[in-house]
């Protein structure tokens, strides 16, 4: 697998010491079908899925003289199957789509840079990380910097960008992230040195850096993900182009390039036309669909085991495990306190993920909880002060409005904030087994290995005493299971651990 990226190398430089040139008076459009924040493999509510959009991806080329096909990074995680699989079934998927370019995003990292590397070198396909590097300061092994695209006569220059917050909200382990803006102006550089006409960036980055992009005028065409938007966007100088997730709708951009002469000189001129597919009544692809439904089979004896049945109602939807206390996220604060032994439980709220609501007397299974926790993160134990407990609750509620994962569901302790105060001073009170927190005591804490390395900002964390590793560790999602198993019944309430003043 490794030549192929040796050639594409090879090609590139090539390319590079021949620079073509664009002919008076000739026009060549290049249609760019794109797609990312895409984690699932079946369709949801009749949209969305791989079978659907290896079809869209089929007729979209069909009616093309010149394309390709891209992904704006967020494939590997964080899904059901991929916290069994690792991501592995997505990229098969994408290899039999036919993928033509993709650029990495924070949830390629979630399995560690060891899972990032095997996914990469499994890709039929270039993958992109310009401002990503290894601790040497090298390209993240198997990816490549920058691609190029020749459409007739003309060269369209590709840059992958991903965001520098990947370091805070992943696990990259030692993989740096560069500044998103200052890479961009030098590969443009770059790129257009190589006799490039256009620029795109394909991007995994968040809209305020996307917005700073646009805003520097780099780049011409930015194709981003990340935020889950759908954006078309153009200022007649650039356009924007973002496609929601899991391709329920897939963004098509045609780029129409035009090369003429006036007063005696050589001019580059272009436009684009973008839209949206709705992907509801577009039929599956067969030979795509067989592969979905053999993963499916796969994993469903496993999964549709029963576990326990809940007496209350369980909300995962993210406007409630991200803004207070929920029945959900005590419960699986509750199974990580107990499961380590710990005087507390603090579990992000962002590590919760279906989306759902669990009507009283559900029958939970295997698969509901490994859908709600599908990182495939460990409970590790840490001591920690009252006074870094306390901080890592201003961390926890420090982005609230912003919907940040970072919120705090906690077990064994409560506490009173106020939403109106400025960010690192909302904590009123907080108090561990009916007590006041002691700032000066130590106390034991049962959280999961990515907020322990300092995820969603948790950096505190990595002051605790380790008590309890990762190596020594159990899976999560196995501990909130087996505590399930073990009561049979659960009653998770919302009895005051949160209050927002």
């Amino acid at each position: 697998m490794r030549l192929k990226y040796v050639f594409y190398g090879l090609i590139s430089s090539l390319i590079a010491f021949t620079p073509m040139t664009a002919m008076a008076d000739e026009t060549e459009t290049l249609r760019i079908i794109l797609t990312g924040d895409h984690y699932v493999l079946p369709a949801k509510k009749g949209r969305g899925g791989f079978a659907k959009l290896a079809t869209v991806v089929k007729q979209e080329k069909a009616g093309a003289e010149h394309s390709i096909f891209v992904h704006s990074g967020d494939a590997y995680s964080p899904s059901l199957m991929s916290g069994i699989l690792k991501g592995a079934q997505i990229v098969d998927m994408l290899n039999a789509v036919g993928l033509d370019y993709m650029v990495l995003g924070n949830h390629e990292w979630d399995f560690g840079t060891d899972i990032l590397r095997e996914r990469i070198w499994d890709s039929n396909f270039p993958i992109l990380a310009s401002n990503a590097v290894d601790a040497d300061g090298l390209p993240i092994d198997g990816t490549v910097r920058t691609a190029m695209v020749n459409v007739g006569s003309f060269r369209v220059g590709i840059m992958g960008l991903v965001t520098t917050n990947t370091k805070d909200i992943s696990s990259p382990g030692t993989d740096e992230f560069l500044p998103v803006v200052a890479t961009a102006k030098a590969l443009a550089k770059e790129l257009k040195g190589q006799g490039a006409n256009l620029i795109v960036a394909l991007a995994h980055i968040d809209v305020l850096e996307d917005q700073e992009l646009i805003d520097s005028g780099i780049v011409d065409v930015l194709l981003s993900g990340h935020d889950h938007y759908l954006i078309t966007w153009d200022d007649g100088k650039h356009v924007w182009m973002e496609a929601g997730e899991d391709s329920e709708k897939v963004a098509v951009m045609d780029v129409k390039m035009t090369s003429y002469e006036k007063r005696g000189k050589k001019r580059f001129k272009w436009e684009a036309d973008m839209r949206m597919v709705d992907t509801l009544n577009v039929s599956e692809d067969a030979a795509v669909a067989a592969k979905v439904k053999g993963y499916k089979d796969r994993l469903s004896k496993e999964l549709d085991i029963e576990i326990g049945t809940t007496t209350t109602e369980l909300d995962s939807r993210k406007k409630t495990v991200r803004y207070g206390e929920a029945t959900i996220g005590n419960l699986i604060a509750d199974a990580m306190r107990e499961g380590v032994g710990a005087d507390i439980g603090i579990a992000n709220g962002g590590g919760i993920r279906a989306n759902k609501i669990y009507e009283p007397g559900t029958s939970l299974t295997r698969g509901d909880i490994l859908t709600e926790l599908p990182f495939g993160n460990v409970v590790v134990k840490l001591g920690l002060t009252g006074a870094q407990i306390w901080e890592a609750l201003e961390n926890g509620v420090s982005q609230v409005e912003n919907g940040a994962g970072r919120f705090p569901q906690v077990s064994g302790m409560s506490f009173v904030w106020n939403p109106k105060a400025k960010a690192g001073a909302r904590i009123v009170s907080a108090k561990i087994g009916g007590q006041p927190l002691d700032k000066g005591r130590s106390y034991t804490v049962a959280t999961n290995n990515y907020a322990a390395g300092g995820g969603d900002g948790y950096k505190v964390f990595k002051k605790g005493k380790v008590l309890i590793d990762a190596s020594g560790a159990t899976l999560l999602a196995s501990m909130v299971m087996d505590y399930i198993k073990a009561k049979g019944t659960v009653s998770p309430k919302i009895e005051g651990r949160i209050v927002a003043q």
